[in-house]
C-alpha cells in the first residue's frame, strides 16, 4: 500500500446527465425533482472548480475527521469507519451488488483516511452522472455497515500492519517508526490505520457510533470539478443536509517533547539492507510565509526523487550508496507511481524529515553520518546565490505540474481551505519571487538543526549498529566498485569520523513485531 492513503479501491459508478437545458434536481432516486431546502439549516460547505469543457467530473467529499480522533484503545477507528463506507454497500445494495452494477460504467470512488481529514474521491464521465451521484450519496449518507464488510476491512488493515508494514515494507516501517518517535504519546503518534490491539478492539457498533458523531454536516465539505451541471449543486445541498447536524470540536494538539541530542530507535528485523529516517517537528505550515522560504531551501537540499537535491547528488550520485536520499518540510505521501505529492493529507503539525532509502548494512552509519553532516553544513552555510536563483526558478516551473489534472487541482484547493490560505500553487507563484537569499537562509537557521534530531533505523543486526553508534568509532564506506577520486576519498575520511551528537540514554532497540501493537 502506498502511504496508507489509497488503502482501498471501490465504488465503480454510472448513468446519465439531464438533457441540455434541463434544470431538474439530480436526486438520489432517478427522476426525483428535488425538494425545498430547509431554511433553518446552513448551506453545506463546497469547493467548486467548474470546467464546462471537461467530459469528466470529480468529487472530493472531505470530512474533518481523521486518526487524531481515534479514541484511546481503539486506534484505527476512523480508518475502519472510512474503509467500511468506501469498501461497503448502501442501504439497498450489498457491496457485491454495487460493484456488479457499477463496474461496467468505469466510474470509481476511493476512501483516503489520514490524520486530520478523510476524503472520498470519485471520478465519472458526465454521461453517467445521473446514476453515479445517487450511489455516491447513498454510500456516504446511508452506508450499509454490513458485518461482512466491517470484518473484511478490519482484517485488511490488520494485515497491512502485521504482514505488510512490519514484515515487507522496511522503508515505510522506518518512516512510521520515526513518526511514532516524533509524536510519542500524541494523537499523531500511531499510524493513521491504527494499531494492532486498537483494531482488534473495534466493533461494528463502534463504527456506527463514530460515523454518527464525526461524519456530520459541520465536518463535511463537498468538492466538485469538471463539467458538472448546476442541478448537481442543488442535489448536494439538499441531500448532504441529511447528515447529523453536530460539529465536534477539533482535538487540541500539545507540543511534542523537546529532543535532546540524537535519539535513535533501531528496529530489528530480517532485512538485506538498512532503511534510515530522521527528523523532528517544525512550527511551520503552508499558512506561514517561512514555509515558502523552506520550500526553496529544501528543494536544493533534498527534492523528492530528483537530482536537484544535494543529498541525492552527494550520496547516490557520487557514492552510489542507495537508490535515493530526500528531505521534506511537510508530511509527504507519494501519489501512486508519480514523483508528486498526494493531495488531501494536510496537517496542523508538520515536520522536517530526511529519508535515506535502504543502504548496505556496512554503510548504514556512514550514510547517517553523511546526511547529518550535510544537514549541519546546510544550516551553517545556507544556499549560495547561484543555487538560490536556480532552485527558485526550478520550483516556480515545477510547481505548475502539481495540478496537471483537475482532480489534483481540486485536492490542492481543499488543502488551501484547510490551511486558510489562497490557492497553494498561486501562493507559490506569489511568494517565491519575493524571496531573497537572506530570507531563505535565515528561515533555515530558524527552523532546522542537525543536533537535536530523531533517527529510526530498520535493520538486521541491531546490536552491532547500537554498539557502533555508542562507541563513536570510525565507520568507513565500503564501495562495490573502488574509486580513485582523491577528493572523494578525502571527504570520505572526514565523514567516517564525523561526530554524531548521540544521546546515549536514548538509543534503544525494538523488535519490528512489537511496533504498533498499542
Amino acid at each position: 500500500m502506498a502511504g496508507w492513503a489509497a488503502l482501498a479501491a471501490a465504488l465503480l459508478l454510472a448513468a446519465a446527465l439531464p438533457a441540455a437545458g434541463e434544470e431538474k434536481g439530480m436526486g438520489r432516486t432517478p427522476g426525483d425533482e428535488g425538494t425545498t431546502e430547509p431554511a433553518e439549516l446552513a448551506p453545506i460547505a463546497t469547493s467548486l472548480l467548474p470546467s464546462p469543457a471537461s467530459p469528466l467530473i470529480t468529487f472530493r467529499i472531505q470530512f474533518g475527521v481523521g486518526s487524531v480522533d481515534d479514541p484511546k484503545g481503539k486506534e484505527g477507528l476512523n480508518a475502519v469507519t472510512a474503509m467500511t463506507i468506501g469498501e461497503g454497500g448502501t442501504k439497498e445494495l450489498t457491496y457485491r451488488e454495487l460493484v456488479d452494477r457499477l463496474y461496467p460504467m468505469a466510474a470509481s470512488i476511493t476512501a483516503q483516511p489520514d490524520r486530520e481529514v478523510t476524503t472520498f474521491i470519485g471520478d465519472v464521465h458526465r454521461d453517467h452522472l445521473k446514476a453515479f451521484y445517487p450511489l455516491v450519496a447513498d454510500r456516504l449518507l446511508e452506508p450499509r455497515f454490513d458485518p461482512a464488510d466491517f470484518t473484511r476491512v478490519r482484517d485488511l488493515l490488520l494485515a497491512a500492519l502485521q504482514t505488510n508494514l512490519r514484515g515487507n515494507d522496511d522503508e515505510t516501517l522506518g518512516k512510521e517508526a520515526l513518526n511514532g518517535m516524533m509524536y510519542e504519546g500524541q494523537p499523531y503518534g500511531h499510524p493513521d490505520i491504527g494499531t494492532v490491539q486498537g483494531l482488534k478492539a473495534i466493533t461494528l457498533d463502534d463504527v456506527k457510533a463514530f460515523y454518527r458523531a464525526r461524519y456530520t454536516r459541520g465536518t463535511v465539505r463537498v468538492g466538485l470539478t469538471g463539467g458538472y451541471p448546476a442541478a448537481l449543486l442543488d442535489s448536494v445541498q439538499r441531500d448532504f443536509k441529511e447528515l447529523p447536524g453536530t460539529t465536534p470540536p477539533r482535538l487540541a494538539l500539545s507540543e511534542p517533547r523537546p529532543i535532546e541530542g540524537m535519539e535513535v530507535l533501531i528496529v530489528e528485523k530480517p532485512a538485506p539492507a538498512a532503511a534510515i529516517s530522521l527528523g523532528y517537528p517544525i512550527k511551520v505550515t503552508r499558512a506561514d510565509k517561512d514555509f515558502y522560504a523552506l520550500m526553496v531551501a529544501n528543494s536544493y537540499f533534498g527534492e523528492h526523487r530528483t537530482f536537484n537535491g544535494r543529498l541525492m547528488n552527494k550520496m547516490r550520485g557520487e557514492r552510489g550508496l542507495n537508490y535515493g536520499d530526500y528531505s521534506y518540510v511537510e508530511s509527504f505521501t507519494q501519489d501512486g507511481g508519480s514523483h508528486l505529492a498526494l493531495p488531501n493529507v494536510p496537517r496542523r503539525r508538520q515536520d522536517f524529515t530526511i529519508w535515506i532509502r535502504p543502504v548496505a548494512p556496512a554503510n548504514a552509519i556512514f550514510a547517517l553520518r553523511q546526511a547529518t553532516r550535510e544537514l549541519e553544513r546546510f544550516v551553517s552555510k545556507g544556499l549560495a546565490r547561484e543555487d538560490f536563483e536556480a532552485t527558485r526558478a526550478y520550483l516556480l516551473n515545477y510547481s505548475r505540474l502539481w495540478t496537471q489534472s483537475l482532480s489534483r487541482r481540486l485536492g490542492y484547493q481543499l488543502d488551501s481551505e484547510f490551511y486558510g490560505t489562497a490557492f497553494f500553487i498561486d501562493r507559490v507563484q506569489e511568494e517565491l519571487p519575493k524571496l531573497t537569499l537572506e530570507t531563505v537562509n535565515a528561515a533555515v537557521k530558524r527552523h532546522l538543526n542537525a543536533r537535536n534530531i530523531k533517527v529510526a533505523i530498520v535493520t538486521d543486526g541491531a546490536g552491532e549498529i547500537r554498539a557502533a553508534l555508542l562507541s563513536g568509532r570510525p565507520t568507513p564506506i565500503t564501495y562495490q566498485t573502488p574509486t580513485t577520486d582523491e577528493d572523494l576519498l578525502k571527504e570520505d575520511k572526514e565523514i567516517e569520523s564525523y561526530p554524531l551528537p548521540i544521546n546515549k540514554e536514548r538509543v534503544r532497540i525494538v523488535q519490528a513485531q512489537d511496533l504498533f501493537e498499542r
